[in-house]
């Protein structure tokens, strides 16, 4: 399963599942380089799919290129 780090919250990292929904990850369990945005594979423990950040992260800019030109 991956998921999208949404935010931090005291303790805890608000994950974004693919599926929409949210959960609570406790912040300890989280890999300490870890940051917003980053997709976490979740499938047997938590670790950074760096692949697949760059991945969206590209989507992303690719989508949002030229939005905000005059």
């Amino acid at each position: 399963m991956l998921g999208v780090i949404d935010r931090f919250e005291e303790e805890f990292a608000v994950v974004e599942l693919d599926d929409g929904g949210m959960i609570n990850i406790e912040r300890n369990l989280v890999p300490k380089e870890a940051e917003e945005g980053y997709v976490l594979n979740m499938t047997d423990k938590i670790t950074i799919d760096y692949e697949e950040t760059e991945k969206r992260k590209k989507e992303i800019e690719e989508l949002t290129e030229g939005l905000w030109d005059e």
